[in-house]
């Protein structure tokens, strides 16, 4: 085993050569010698980096890392996005030179396409819950029962809103797009109005649903292909009134002789 002795001590310190200083003690100017710069990388695994952008609600700003966007609020200034990342994810926030590629057309399209989302963090049953909110299209929504389902926990509904209370990256998880059983919108987190305005502005039409709602009717089923959805789901919208069947529960579709949507997934959810 290699002995390792500590240094004398410096009769001359600070002098920095011959009897005093680095030049005297062997361990100081070994490790003098290791004072470089860090590599160019190294900032970015550490800090994360923000910036603001336009977007479908006012004062967007967004924070990522080199694994992807990681963090979305709307409605703050500069200073209170900071302290709020800060506050969940303990990494320095610095000033981006550059937007990431790919957000922009995201929030303009309400697609992710080809964006990176760092989501590290969250639990395996967070993670789960995004995953299939990610899935709802654009346009449509689907209850928080059918997310706790996709999500492989099908009791689990108010852990499910939880978890979507705490999506670190709204907008691009389109945690809006999850709503009541009944189908009214809902709490969010940028507030009900917000929600509200963003289903509208993807043309959701939430008056037809709570019309739907008030007469009980929480799945629609056409006659002519014999299918039973979601009442926002593509298919569903596409069926003429003289053909439209309305049902409590996809369990009285099923019993009617309807077969349950492969597009929005309708299962078994129950209203509350």
């Amino acid at each position: 085993m290699t002995r390792f002795d500590p240094p004398t001590r410096d009769p001359n310190p600070g002098t920095g050569t011959g009897e005093g200083g680095f030049g005297h003690d062997p361990l100081t100017a070994g490790l003098a010698a290791l004072a470089t710069d860090a590599p160019a990388a190294l900032l970015d695994r550490i800090a994360a980096r923000r910036v603001q952008v336009p977007g479908p609600l006012d004062g967007l700003h967004v924070a990522f890392t080199d694994h992807g966007v990681a963090f979305v609020r709307a409605g703050v200034d500069e200073r209170e996005f900071a302290a709020e990342f800060r506050a969940r994810f303990a990494r320095p926030l610095l000033p981006a030179g550059r937007t990431p590629a790919g957000l922009l057309p995201a929030l303009r399209s309400g697609r992710l396409g080809g964006l990176r989302l760092d989501l590290r963090g969250l639990s395996e049953f967070e993670a789960a819950v995004l995953r299939a909110t990610a899935t709802i299209p654009r346009g449509q929504t689907r209850p928080y029962a059918w997310v706790a389902r996709q999500a492989g926990r099908p009791k689990a509904v108010r852990a499910a809103g939880s978890a979507l209370g705490r999506n670190p990256v709204p907008l691009l998880i389109p945690c809006h797009r999850v709503t009541r059983s009944d189908g009214s919108p809902g709490q969010y987190v940028f507030g009900a109005s917000a929600k509200e305005g963003l289903l509208r502005a993807e043309d959701v039409d939430l008056d037809a649903v709570a019309g739907f709602a008030r007469e009980g009717v929480f799945f629609l089923g056409s006659d002519t292909t014999g299918i039973v959805c979601y009442p926002t789901c593509g298919d569903a919208r596409r069926i003429t009134p003289a053909h439209r069947r309305g049902f409590r529960t996809v369990a009285a579709a099923e019993a009617a002789g309807y077969r349950p949507c492969l597009r929005c997934r309708p299962g078994l959810a129950v209203p509350a």
